[in-house]
């Protein structure tokens, strides 16, 4: 599966070339001319990385790169500026970029950053306690979720019932395999408890507008699956 790579600036001749050059690395890339318009389609795009320009109009870097943070999003970011000052590179680290590169730039260089910095990414993933699928990401240890960034309040067995889903993307679970694994084999309470649970955690996981992930399959179960 190839990286996702989301380029923000506002410079149309960069995002063009950056798009070229990454295409033809081979990763799938979004690019976007201005913050707010960036923000949107990270929440569709859904990233492995975002270049994130510093001097833009309307929304600059910096406040993009807080809110992508706020948002509960761990995507490394590498900041593109005019400027090479200490108390810029310091601010954008602060914000909480993951690398600075001055422009002009050398595209090697910048691919090189790419690269250490994607690799960086799996290498704490393999040791990481989040799990995700599409824009949903739920963190084991301290047993949070996110949708598009936007924090999902679930009770224990709702919370139990997602992971079983995360554990299993694509995978059609049958309605059996779901009881005995979060309810247990003997339970013996509401016939339709199931059927209740899916529908909070629908609502609760579209409350922002979100699409429908958990899908149901006539005569065979429910499975975790979004619209590609």
């Amino acid at each position: 599966m190839r990286d996702k790579i989301m380029v923000i600036d506002d410079d149309e001749k960069i995002t063009s070339m950056l798009r070229r050059s990454l295409v033809f690395e081979g990763y799938q890339v979004a690019v976007s001319n201005d913050g707010y318009e960036g923000l949107r389609k990270m929440l569709e795009f859904v990233p492995d990385l975002v270049i994130l320009d510093i001097m833009m109009p309307k929304l600059d870097g910096w406040e993009v790169c807080r809110r992508i943070r706020e948002g509960g999003f761990d995507v490394p970011i590498l900041m593109l500026t005019a400027k090479d000052e200490v108390a810029d590179r310091v601010k954008g680290l602060d914000m909480g970029a993951d690398d600075y590169l001055v422009k002009p730039f050398a595209l090697e260089e910048l691919m090189a950053r790419v690269r250490v910095l994607l690799r960086r990414r799996t290498d704490q993933n393999e040791s990481s306690q989040r799990i995700g699928y599409a824009d949903l990401v739920m963190d084991l240890d301290t047993r949070e979720v996110w949708r598009g960034g936007q924090r999902v309040e679930l009770t224990t067995k709702e919370f139990d019932l997602l992971h079983l889903f995360l554990q299993n993307p694509k995978r059609v679970l049958s309605r059996d395999l779901i009881m005995e694994k979060i309810w247990g084999y003997d339970y013996s309470g509401e016939s339709n408890v199931l059927e209740v649970y899916i529908a909070l955690l629908r609502q609760k996981t579209e409350e922002n507008g979100g699409s429908r992930l958990i899908k149901t399959v006539r005569g065979a179960g429910y499975v975790l699956r979004g619209d590609q």
